[in-house]
């Protein structure tokens, strides 16, 4: 049997909801097993101790089977391989979308991280091959974010994702690229302060955390409905604490 990658729904990104407005109805991510020893390469001590995917990987067995078995599927396969199987299931996330007359935004990563270039260029490949989908991703790999970066792609939304272990990384990408910031504090406004250090600029604060947006409703998932880092609109502070 041939192998082939397997989407998720996540109600904070749904792009559509069930008539109650409780629970996804298209699998719009993709996630791989997080951590160093996983798809995480740059992984920090930050968000190694509080990520909420590696929680639910521990807590929900058939979450982590579903992300190992896209892990292994894309580990073994040649770039070329890894492009064919990841633009085949986004043919049939568009494909979906059309027969539901759903919004077509698909985020990358909503578990684990570009674990290798190839894998990097696969997904940019794909991207760019699928112009009608808005993409979204955070990432900890520098190289990844430069190159994707660098691309340019108008439907896609990147995020370098920071904390205090990797700031002065945050720092050089946002000055010699403009690559946008998503920041983890302790509290918002130690996230704001720090992203404000790095682009003298605010970063927005997530609606979801702060209790502005619900995680999902008949509108679809917090993110979809809120839009900002869908559309690349702003930097962005989120908090450990929720405070």
């Amino acid at each position: 049997m041939t192998a082939v990658l397997k989407r998720s729904k996540d109600r904070k990104v749904a792009n559509l909801a069930n008539k109650a407005g409780l629970v996804a109805v298209i699998a719009n991510a993709f996630g791989l097993p997080s951590g160093s020893d996983w798809s995480c390469p740059n992984q920090t001590s930050i968000c190694g101790k509080i990520c909420y995917a590696g929680k639910l990987e521990k807590i929900y067995k058939g979450v982590r089977e579903v992300l190992m078995h896209n892990y292994l599927t894309l580990k073994e396969a040649s770039y070329h391989r890894m492009r064919d199987l990841l633009d085949e299931m986004i043919r049939e996330f568009e494909a979906e979308c059309d027969k539901r007359g759903a919004d077509k935004v698909f985020r990358i990563h909503w578990d684990g991280d570009f674990f290798s270039h190839e894998y990097t260029v696969a997904w940019s490949d794909v991207i760019g091959t699928h112009p009608a989908i808005r993409f979204w991703t955070y990432t900890r790999v520098p190289d990844s974010a430069t190159y994707l970066h660098a691309l340019d792609h108008d439907n896609l939304s990147l995020y370098f994702s920071a904390d205090d272990d990797n700031q002065q990384t945050a720092a050089s990408l946002h000055s010699r690229y403009g690559i946008r910031i998503a920041y983890l504090g302790n509290t918002f406004e130690d996230a704001q302060q720090k992203v404000r250090s790095i682009t003298g600029g605010t970063a927005a604060k997530c609606p979801e955390q702060t209790g502005q947006i619900p995680l999902i409703s008949t509108a679809g998932g917090a993110c979809v409905k809120c839009g900002l880092c869908v559309t690349n609109k702003a930097d962005i502070a989120f908090s450990i604490t929720k405070k």
